[in-house]
């Protein structure tokens, strides 16, 4: 009785962000303190709240406006929590805005970001561009290409002028990605098994792993997996992605892109292959509980499981959880054992940086604005 009180007592203090009140109030002009836990960019509070709201830990947050001019952290979302669920204080602070984390408001999970901002421009991640007669219709064109998250547009007074009526169609990630993936005696990691990784095409994938083989050079991002069909999925999704080589001793995919050539090379302990294109892949991966492999990170909360099936079920159950690693019976440290770690990443669109740029418009895919005209 004393151990399952002593538990009870635990879940409780690492459910507190769940725990709260539904508020979805702004406040502007007053920063909301607490302990930082990620400084991603934002165009606005809007999207900053919704950011707080994906990520695993944030409970309250702090957006840094464009018409700050004490530092340069304009347009910075500063996601925060405490031990209570609550700011430390209110304090009065110009060119800010605060809330809090819609996690007890049942949030949708891919929101509609139908706002357009002048004079911003949301910086890299490209992955195409051409010339469009106005923004609406660089915007029509991320919405209907699968693979735009966001988009930059110069209009007819941009400079340089060649540069002008550019439309730069811009990606993130749209699904979850592992960020760390490390190999760990007594833990066994998985994923949801209701995660959505891929779109559903009726034609099924050959899905061709080249095992013991490498694809040299031509890197384009380098993350981390739990196997090459994990591998394979992410470089499926990434549009610039023409192949990628998985590394099982570290556990890291490597995502390669040159649409011209592709040289193989035998190397034991690696496996390549090429992205699933408009078929349906297997998935089955998703299903498979990895052993003596951690995912650290991105935690949500635990909870007391009994065993690792346990907690896959407990994750695929819970609408916010994307992966977990449950600490087995024998793991080094007794006190951590049949601890099951819920875990979810930020999957919105999300620009790598926002700044001021004149005579641009920014704005978001609105794949997800059921209902508005694209």
């Amino acid at each position: 009785m004393g151990t399952y009180l002593i538990l009870v007592g635990l879940l409780s203090i690492c459910s507190l962000s769940f725990s709260q009140e539904c508020s979805r109030e702004l406040v502007k002009n007053v920063d909301f303190p607490g302990a930082e836990v990620s400084t991603p960019y934002s165009p606005d509070a809007e999207h900053c709240q919704q950011l707080c709201t994906q990520h695993s830990s944030c409970q309250f947050f702090t957006f840094v406006q464009g018409d700050w001019t004490r530092s340069n952290r304009t347009f910075r979302c500063c996601l925060r929590s405490s031990a209570s669920g609550q700011p430390n204080a209110r304090t009065a602070l110009q060119n800010v805005t605060s809330g809090f984390s819609l996690k007890p408001c049942n949030p949708d999970p891919q929101p509609c970001l139908s706002q357009v901002y002048q004079n911003v421009e949301f910086p890299g991640a490209d992955y195409r561009s051409f010339f469009t007669a106005d923004y609406k219709e660089c915007q029509r064109a991320c919405t209907q290409d699968p693979a735009c998250r966001f988009f930059t547009f110069a209009n007819g007074l941009f400079t340089p002028e060649k540069y002008r009526f550019k439309c730069q169609l811009k990606y993130s990630w749209a699904i979850p990605r592992t960020p760390d993936v490390e190999t760990k005696a007594g833990v066994t990691s998985g994923f949801s098994h209701k995660t959505k990784f891929t779109q559903h095409f009726d034609t099924a994938c050959e899905g061709r792993l080249f095992v013991n083989t490498a694809i040299p050079e031509h890197h384009l991002q380098k993350l981390s997996a739990a196997s090459p069909q994990q591998c394979q999925t992410l470089c499926s999704a990434h549009p610039l992605c023409t192949y990628f080589t998985y590394v099982s001793t570290n556990l890291t995919c490597l995502l390669k892109n040159n649409r011209n050539e592709m040289v193989i090379k035998n190397k034991e302990g690696v496996t390549s292959g090429m992205p699933a294109r408009f078929c349906q892949p297997d998935n089955n991966w998703i299903k498979v509980a990895h052993k003596d492999v951690d995912f650290p990170g991105s935690n949500i909360r635990f909870e007391p499981k009994d065993n690792a099936d346990a907690c896959q079920k407990a994750c695929t159950n819970d609408k916010y959880c994307q992966f977990y690693s449950y600490v087995n019976d024998n793991f080094s440290d007794p006190a951590l054992r049949r601890r099951c770690y819920l875990k979810r990443v930020i999957t919105m669109p999300a620009p790598p940086k926002v700044a001021k740029l004149a005579n641009v418009v920014s704005g978001f895919t609105k794949k997800n604005c059921h209902g508005q005209k694209q």
